[in-house]
Formats: C-alpha cells, structure tokens, sequence
C-alpha cells in the first residue's frame, strides 16, 4: 500500500499483513536483536520474535505510557543489553506504543554510541506520530526534556492490528491524525470531519504520516520548520502532565487553546471549525479540575521557551502554521478558553 522514506535513513511501511513478511531490513552482520515491548502489546511482540527468530532475540517489557519515560527504566535497559552482549551492528526493535518507541529508540540512540533501531508501533498515535521522524525522549519534569535524535531505520505499520484496536485507542490518535490534517493536509481535515471515528485508517494513516514525513525531511533537528509539528503540544504537555490526561487527548485540549490564542494573535478564522472536528472524534475541547499555576510551572520548563517568551505553533489559517513567541497574557487567555482560570 506505501512505502514512504525520510531522507535516505528511514524506511517507512505501510501495509497489510505486514508481520508476516520481512521485519528487519536485510543485513548480514546483525547477530541479536532485544525487542522493548509492553504488556498490552506482547502478543504482537510475540510474532516480531517469530519473525527474527534467525539470531539471538530477547524481549524485555516495559511499563505502560509515560511510566516507562524515565531515566531508570532507561538505566535498567542498558544493564539489559549489556547482559545481553549487544554490539554496535545489533538491532533495537520497539513494539507498542508511543512510549515505548520512544524509549527504544533513546537507548539505541545512546547505547553503544548509537545501534539500529526498528520500529513496530500497535497504536495509531504511535503509527501517525511518535514512531516517525527519529525523535526519542524521557521525561524530567517535563515532556521529553532528555532526548536524542536517531532515525529507525525501518517503521513498519501493520494496519489490521491498527483497525483491531479499542475505540479508545484509535480516538487517542485520532488527535494526532488531526494535528496533521490542520497543519499540512486540508484534504484530510474534510475526511475526518466526514467521517469522524468511522475514517478509513488506510486513508488516514499514510496521509498523516506523509504530512510528518515531509516535515521532517526538511527539518530532522527541528531549527525551523519541524517545530510546526507541535502544533497543541505546548499547553497540551503541560496539562497532560498535570492533569494526568493521555496525550492524544491533552493534544486535543492543547490545540483548542491554540486555536483561541491564534484567533486573538495572526486572525485564526477557523478555531471554530477545529473545535467541531475535535468535538467530532470525541476527544476534549476543555478540562475540569486542572489549576492555572501548576500548568505554568510546566510551561516555564518547556524546551521551547526562549529568551522572547514562549515559542507556540499557532494557524493562521488550515494548512497554515507559524510559529510565534507568545506573551504571558495571551497564555492565560488560551487556557482560560479550556477550563483553567
């Protein structure tokens, strides 16, 4: 169905059936393979193994969502593989979710100096977004404060486990699929708001991943352009770590304050029709029970703040993203539009 490349480092697949094929890209001197997974994904994980079945593999679980995203669970992974006996030409491959292909790949980023890392992402957020584009991180306080850039060098997408997934799921990174259609895909924003949850994941996953994948084409290093892809991650990271709300949907709730701050900021005319497309695929335009200090204490460590202010991504109109430094005030305004006064 696709096969999409970064630059001339990372493979992406996207397809059917695709676990029954090749998962490793072909390479002869690759002696073991440690596959980071978690427990919602072992079954997947199970038939990664089946497939590389030729050398040493190993799996080590990890903790779901961002309780894996911590620099002791990175530690224990290095023990790990150095137990293990991995070698610079062996291979990572990082099976679940967002958080683990995360961490899968800052460990190969930095073990060793830096090892091949695969990636085999069984949620759609993870499919859409985290798994593409080589960056990795853990938490510190804030979202991804440590991190590293690292390509895979293979992603593969495996659409019957994404159409197999809880709806819950598929809304959290149906978020994500919206962050691309609003930022560089018009065309996919009109599928969505036709099509709401029911959206044909052969439709929207290639397209919200060519959108990511011809960002980051231009920008690997985020200097410029690859910043508009955190489009409602400022404030959405910053509730989403005090509200404790997943990150498709804080994402949701981040991009709804965008949208005010925007209409006040460059003469955003469409935060209503955002707000109706986030309504749409049931995810959050605002949150409860959230206080306003605890979120700007989030925000003062975020890595996107500067010696101007705080660095947000904001519409100008669909398919139009800038980047701004943004005042205190029009902060407060954001998140007063979601809840948080």
């Amino acid at each position: 169905m696709g096969r999409l490349v970064i630059g001339e480092q990372s493979e992406i697949l996207i397809d059917r059936d695709l676990l029954r094929g090749a998962i490793l890209p072909a390479r002869s001197d690759r002696r073991k393979v440690a596959v980071f997974t978690q427990p919602g994904a072992r079954h997947i994980a199970e038939m990664v193994v089946e497939g590389v079945a030729s050398v040493d593999v190993q799996q080590m679980i990890l903790p779901d969502r961002d309780t894996a995203k911590t620099l002791a669970v990175v530690q224990t992974a290095y023990e790990w593989l150095a137990d293990m006996g991995m070698g610079r030409r062996d291979t990572i491959v990082g099976v679940g979710g967002g958080s683990v292909t995360d961490v899968a790949g800052f460990v190969a980023a930095t073990y060793l100096r830096g090892i091949e890392v695969v990636h085999v992402p069984t949620t759609l957020l993870g499919a859409v977004d985290a798994s593409i584009g080589g960056k990795t991180g853990v938490n510190l306080g804030g979202k991804n404060l440590v991190g590293s850039f690292h390509h895979p060098t293979r992603v593969l997408i495996d659409l019957d486990v994404l159409d197999r997934l809880p709806i819950e799921l598929k809304r959290e990174g149906m978020a994500e699929a919206l962050k691309a259609a609003l930022i560089g895909d018009p065309a996919l924003l009109v599928h969505l708001e036709s099509t709401g949850l029911g959206a044909d994941l052969s439709v929207v996953v290639p397209r919200a991943v060519a959108v990511k994948v011809a960002v980051v084409d231009q920008d690997f290093r985020e200097t410029g352009l690859r910043a508009t892809l955190n489009y409602g991650h400022t404030i959405g990271h910053a509730v989403e770590i005090t509200a404790g709300m997943p990150h498709g949907h804080a994402v949701a709730v981040g991009m709804a304050a965008a949208g005010r701050i925007a209409e006040e900021l460059v003469g955003f005319a469409n935060a209503g029709r955002q707000l109706k497309a986030i309504v749409g695929l049931g995810l959050p335009i605002a949150t409860e029970g959230v206080e306003r200090r605890p979120v700007l204490d989030v925000l003062t460590r975020d890595k996107k703040r500067d010696a101007s202010g705080m660095r947000m991504v904001l519409l100008r109109a669909i398919g139009e993203p800038v980047v701004l430094s943004v005042s205190g005030e029009a902060i407060d305004a954001g998140l007063a539009s979601i809840g948080i006064t």
